[in-house]
């Protein structure tokens, strides 16, 4: 009587531990998926940011109540973005696909998209989708980031170094970054 306990106790673990198993894993949350493609491409893992995810949520929710895929439909980029604190970031937008996998091999396939995933020193991410209450269209957008350490070293008064050459050939300047 005594070994039937811990047999029928194994049985049960046994059974639990076999049905956890096969359950079906989550899908991977987005910055995770955007990280191990950055990560293919030799670029490093970028994290969510609650900042960057408000930005996304907004961009998205306006986009689906206007039904429009437009970057400015909350105005510029730089003035949406300035309070991130970053000093480079860019934005995909997208429609159409309910998953972001989709979403994000729509990116892939674009050159400008696909080179704003791959953004060279992004350590923050946000992502949202809303979903337009006409068309039932999904809207997608991304917002990545980069560039917060330097901010952080560089103290108040200190302008970032610029070059002449620079200067004269800077078109537009977006978050210092020159265009």
């Amino acid at each position: 009587m005594k070994s039937a306990l811990p047999i029928s106790l194994w049985l049960t673990l046994a059974l639990c531990s076999s049905a956890f198993a096969q359950a079906p894993a989550a899908p991977a949350a987005p910055a995770e998926i955007i990280s191990n493609y950055r990560l293919q491409h030799g670029e490093g893992r970028v994290t969510v940011d609650s900042t960057l995810n408000r930005i996304a949520r907004e961009q998205a929710a306006a986009m689906a109540s206007r039904d429009v895929l437009d970057h400015g439909v909350l105005g510029p980029f730089s003035s949406r973005v300035a309070s991130s604190k970053s000093e480079r970031a860019a934005e995909n937008i997208a429609f159409g696909y309910d998953d972001f996998s989709k979403t994000l091999d729509q990116w892939i396939d674009s050159p400008e998209h696909r080179k704003n995933l791959l953004m060279h020193g992004a350590s923050k991410v946000g992502v949202a989708s809303a979903k337009s209450a006409t068309t039932r269209r999904t809207y997608w957008a991304m917002v990545i980031a980069g560039g917060y350490e330097r901010s952080r070293s560089r103290s108040p008064s200190a302008k970032p170094p610029t070059s002449r050459h620079a200067e004269q050939t800077c078109r537009i300047k977006i978050l210092g970054l020159c265009l």
